[in-house]
């Protein structure tokens, strides 16, 4: 099979689905806007060919680039596996008559009101939502609706973009930051669910879960990007063959799956669970980010970037069959935020930590002194963090809480 792969070099762990694909007997061609100058020769190994383009959100740029290898062999495949690259590769996909995530599909799992209404006609509890370009019709579903309320990018991902306002007066305060004096432009206005937030990842062939893993943030995201303090976490729980609980979850996942026309993917869930039961948010047709695939690998025995490739090489059946998760760990990563912006000056609490749990630790990201600091909503991965696992969830939760109280990282 010979498949189109984007991006494959950035951010750092792109380099693994290329990886994960040439071993799976895949000729794998990328497209992507670094130099092939900058690749390491792993990264050159794993690629038959590679094509420079000036964006790959550019759809005209990318179907050239994609026609050009068409004229030098057939394509089988077109992958994405950044949120804002899926637009423009199944815009490419129709054009270039590639099998894979369609238009529709693509669009329903970015545009956010749109996810929602499709989602809510086939059953699927979400917040109520929509999308205004004016800041009366913003007004107008506050008024329906009532506060608190989510504002947030239409094609957004994760919290980025996103703010909760809780009166007229902050949704005014948010609308002039959207759209400066002319109001907002299009975006996203939804009800503020109340409850426990988590996500759900699959890896789906033909419409059908194969492999599927189930996290749970620590606190919810918003306030994690938030609040400089916190030292956020999320967690692959190892119990969802055997609580009850996940039940639900896992059949509502694959409505959501059906709804949105979902073949083979990866797909990624965020879900609140609270006082209204269970309600789905954010949709991706894409793997999750900040760095889960290497969590769920770690936790359940397995390369899951490899389980990703057999099932866009082969279906999952023959030489690539899905592996069977061993469920023998929970894993999870705590994040490190510095004492202020600056520069990371030092650390504490490191020596103590390994001691009593460095059997746990799977690995560590601890940036040298002179680090420039990145700011708190930058996400998980942004500046320092330490991942684990453990057989045992609460012991894991319980580890991880210890890490964040513990482990220091100075800035001046």
């Amino acid at each position: 099979m010979n498949v189109v792969f984007v991006e494959p070099f950035f951010p750092a762990n792109q380099r693994q689905f290329a990886r994960a694909l040439a071993e799976a007997g895949a000729t794998v061609i990328g497209i992507g806007e670094y130099g092939a100058e900058s690749f390491d020769d792993d990264l050159k190994g794993w690629l038959y060919h590679y094509e420079r383009v000036s964006s790959v959100t550019d759809v005209e740029a990318l179907t050239r680039a994609v026609r050009w290898v068409q004229d030098k062999l057939w394509v089988d495949r077109l992958e994405a596996t950044i949120e804002a690259h899926t637009m423009a590769a199944a815009q490419v996909r129709e054009a270039c008559t590639i099998p894979g995530t369609s238009v529709r599909t693509a669009w329903l799992c970015r545009d956010k009101p749109s996810m929602k209404e499709v989602l809510r006609e086939a059953g699927v509890p979400t917040a109520a939502s929509a999308g205004v370009s004016s800041s009366a019709q913003a007004r107008d579903f506050a008024e329906r609706v009532g506060f608190p309320l989510i504002l947030k990018p239409r094609s957004g991902a994760g919290a980025s973009g996103t703010v909760r306002v809780d009166s007229a007066e902050e949704l005014e305060r948010a609308l002039g930051a959207f759209g400066g004096s002319s109001g907002p432009e299009s975006i996203a206005v939804e009800e503020f669910v109340e409850g426990h937030e988590g996500f759900y990842d699959t890896i789906t062939v033909d419409g059908q879960p194969r492999l599927d893993f189930v996290s749970h943030y620590y606190p919810n995201v918003l306030e994690a990007m938030r609040t400089r303090w916190i030292s956020p976490q999320f967690v692959s729980t190892n119990r969802i063959e055997v609580a009850p609980e996940y039940g639900e979850l896992r059949e509502m996942g694959r409505r959501v799956i059906a709804a949105l026309g979902i073949g083979t993917s990866a797909t990624h869930m965020e879900w609140f669970f609270g006082p209204k039961g269970l309600r789905f948010s954010e949709i991706g047709c894409r793997p999750p980010g900040v760095g889960a695939w290497d969590l769920y690998s770690a936790g359940n025995d397995l390369d899951l970037y490899r389980a990703w490739a057999d099932a866009i090489v082969h279906g999952g059946t023959g030489p690539g069959l899905m592996p069977v998760p061993s469920r023998r760990y929970a894993s999870g990563i705590v994040a490190l935020r510095p004492s202020q912006d600056g520069s990371i000056s030092g650390y504490g609490g490191v020596d103590e930590l390994q001691q009593r749990f460095g059997e746990w630790v799977i690995d560590a990201h601890l940036p040298p002194p002179g680090t420039p600091t990145q700011g708190v909503e930058a996400g998980y991965m942004a500046n320092a963090y330490v991942r684990m696992r453990h057989p045992d969830y609460d012991a894991l939760r319980g580890m991880l809480d210890e890490v964040g109280r513990t482990l220091r990282v100075y800035a001046s």
